[in-house]
């Protein structure tokens, strides 16, 4: 009988590992299949099969996963968007072409071009910011000026908060604008930039899959005007009737993109209007997310999605209740990365889950204003909110590393 196999395409720093632990648990064999499948290091450490392939080009996957269907019997497949999230559209054409389960292909175009999201939702009478979009700078400035400043400047495809800024006046807008029109920033086709009103309050996130809400998250960002992540933890403080209301309008935005098959991540703004829905994405979060909830509620959404993927029955019941936070470490220069000490002391503290760098000593550090300045992270979890921040604290201050900056033209 042929092995059966999982395929995955691409990989990812935040969950990548998970996915092929969790296939190997569920007695499957995952077979990342990725445009440079050395960059993803812990497919060596779990000895997991890798295949070079343009993962761009859907007749080259097509044509990969027809040769190794005649070796091994594909049950599933699913992978990992990066900062391109039309990558997952074509995930789901792959699913389709091989009759393979999967979300509706309709619902997940859709929503990865930010600007119909945004349309469907407004259409839906879901709260969202008032927003504009533009594919030029006199039309980024007329938007600015239309919808009031701050306003957020952004492309109207990507993920991990890349290229999206916070314009406070008019020549941040000008600055932003002309840095995402320069060729600095990478587009698929042509620029579409969205201009949105800054929609003030604390950032919630809820995680669905299918039609059920599974958890909601409260989390943090770095240094305006950029959102780089600093903070994580579920679940969120909030009262029975705050859960209730971000939970409900979670399903709404399901309902209005057509979607309720997978997993789905809705992030607000709660305001002085209530929750405004900031992004929906027709997909499982990556930072430290899935294991937060899994520390949380023990519920593993690795595991249930490769089972919804394989055409098994998923159990989403929650199993405790704990609170599980994250700290991210984030670089505060440009540099050389000198040293890191505190690392083995801080994973001793009792209630640290885990301690980890993503980088190594002696790596230059060049900030990018969104998740890819963040240099390592500390998770901690135990019954109660205050307990769980003050071991994280403690843990984050036995911790210390050193950037030497880059030398000047002038030395």
């Amino acid at each position: 009988m042929a092995k059966r196999a999982l395929i995955l395409i691409e990989g990812s720093r935040g969950n990548g590992s998970l996915y092929v632990q969790a296939a190997q648990r569920l007695g499957l064999h995952p077979i990342t299949l990725a445009a440079d499948p050395a960059q993803y290091d812990y497919l060596a450490a779990e000895n997991s099969e890798s295949i070079r392939v343009d993962t761009a080009d859907l007749d080259a996957l097509i044509h990969k996963c027809s040769q190794l269907g005649a070796t091994y019997d594909i049950v599933g497949i699913t992978g990992f968007t990066g900062l391109d999230e039309s990558g997952y559209v074509t995930i789901v054409k792959l699913c389709q072409h091989f009759g393979l389960p999967g979300p509706n292909l309709a619902a997940i175009e859709q929503c990865s071009d930010k600007y119909t999201q945004r349309k469907l939702l407004a259409a839906a009478g879901i709260p969202i910011p008032a927003y504009r979009l533009a594919a030029n700078a006199t039309e980024v400035e007329s938007a600015a000026a239309e919808i009031g400043l701050p306003v957020i400047v952004k492309p109207a495809e990507g993920s991990g908060s890349t290229g999206v800024r916070l314009c406070r006046d008019a020549d941040e807008v000008a600055e932003h604008t002309k840095y995402l029109l320069s060729g600095a920033h990478v587009w698929r086709s042509s620029p579409r930039i969205l201009v949105e009103e800054f929609a003030q309050g604390s950032f919630y996130s809820a995680d669905a899959m299918g039609n059920t809400v599974i958890a909601v998250g409260a989390s943090d960002f770095n240094r305006p005007p950029h959102f780089v992540p600093c903070e994580s933890m579920f679940p969120a403080p909030l009262t029975d009737e705050e859960y209730i209301i971000i939970a409900d309008v979670s399903l709404s935005c399901l309902r209005a993109l057509g979607l309720g098959w997978g997993p789905a991540n809705i992030e607000f703004r709660w305001t002085k209007r209530g929750p405004v829905v900031i992004e929906v994405n027709a997909r499982l979060p990556g930072w430290t997310t899935p294991r937060l909830i899994h520390l949380a509620y023990g519920v593993d959404l690795v595991t249930e999605h490769i089972k919804l993927i394989i055409g098994e029955e998923c159990n989403l019941r929650a199993r405790h209740s704990h609170t599980a936070a994250a700290r991210f470490l984030v670089a505060d220069r440009n540099g050389t990365l000198d040293r890191i000490e505190g690392t083995n002391l801080a994973a001793a503290v009792p209630g640290v889950v885990d301690v980890r760098f993503y980088v190594e000593p002696k790596a230059p550090i060049v900030r990018k204003g969104d998740y890819r300045d963040m240099i390592g992270h500390v998770i901690a979890a135990s019954p109660s909110g205050t307990q769980t921040k003050a071991i994280l604290q403690r843990a984050v201050d036995l911790i210390s590393w050193s950037i030497t900056p880059f030398p000047t033209l002038h030395e």
